[in-house]
């Protein structure tokens, strides 16, 4: 192979960053009280299928209940107990997203994602610089591609 045209084909990161606009805030709010939303009622069918198991047991055992039912009992709550606990540190996240949106400036630029792109390198070419790239967007647009593509 000729040195003078030997080139590798890599891959890099590429930030995705985004420039705060009156428009952009209202979507991402609007997403995340739709998550926040679905964890509303993932929490409620939660609630009422560990109701509905609890009570299935409770018709089917003895009075009194026997050791066995009363385990089984307590195994569905702490199945539902630790579900719920999943389900409202995901609602809390959403929450300080929200929050965070909220306070966010127009015209701030922020990251909103990481993506890869490939790019060939060749002899000679600065590594360091073919890594930084950046893609700047405004309401779904580019704006700019900042570093060497």
């Amino acid at each position: 192979m000729d040195e003078a045209k030997a080139s590798l084909l890599l891959k890099r990161p590429v930030t995705l960053k985004v420039i705060v606009t009156t428009r952009w805030k209202d979507e991402v709010q609007q997403q995340l009280q739709a998550q926040i939303g679905q964890l509303d009622a993932q929490l409620q069918q939660l609630e009422m299928q560990g109701q509905r198991a609890i009570a299935e047991i409770q018709k089917q055992s003895l009075i009194p209940i026997s050791p066995q039912v009363s385990q089984q009992i307590d195994n569905i709550q702490l199945q539902v107990n630790e579900k719920r606990s999943e389900l409202l540190e995901q609602k809390n996240q959403f929450l300080q997203q929200l929050q965070q949106v909220q306070l966010l400036e127009l015209n701030q630029e922020v990251i909103q994602a990481q993506l890869e792109s490939f790019f060939r390198a060749e002899k000679g070419d600065n590594l360091v610089e073919k890594m930084n790239v950046e893609i700047v967007l405004r309401d779904g647009i580019i704006e700019e591609i900042r570093g060497q593509v």
